[in-house]
């Protein structure tokens, strides 16, 4: 896994989805992390120093996978710029298929009256 900067984790992502507009998909994932190991976070919080927590975002497409670290000053403009990466490569969606509710009411009744 690569940690980027936000930049061009971004423009990696963005690659990514042109990658998988014909066939594959693109699992992101947000958690949030300290970056910092569980003894060094306990032994922060018994001094008394805060902990900054940061957005730990990941990308994958199955075969290759990008993480970048969000802190508190950027997740502004991250998300934004993320946002806008996730409008405009939404056209590769498939619609559902949708079941027509009157015509299995109508199939149910049918069959409701033709038992003896």
């Amino acid at each position: 896994m690569v940690l980027l900067q936000p930049d061009p984790f971004l423009n990696e992502l963005t690659s990514m989805f042109e990658r998988s507009t014909e066939k594959g998909s693109v699992w992101v994932t947000l958690k949030r992390s300290s970056l910092k190991s569980k003894v060094q976070r306990n032994k922060m919080k018994t001094a008394g120093e805060t902990i900054e927590y940061r957005c730990l975002v990941r990308a994958t497409d199955g075969k290759k996978t990008i993480s970048t670290s969000v802190g508190m000053k950027d997740h502004q403009r991250f998300q934004a710029s993320y946002a806008t990466i996730l409008k405009a490569h939404m056209t590769a969606l498939k619609k559902r298929e949708r079941k027509d509710k009157k015509k299995s009411a109508v199939d149910k009744k049918e069959e409701g009256s033709k038992k003896p």
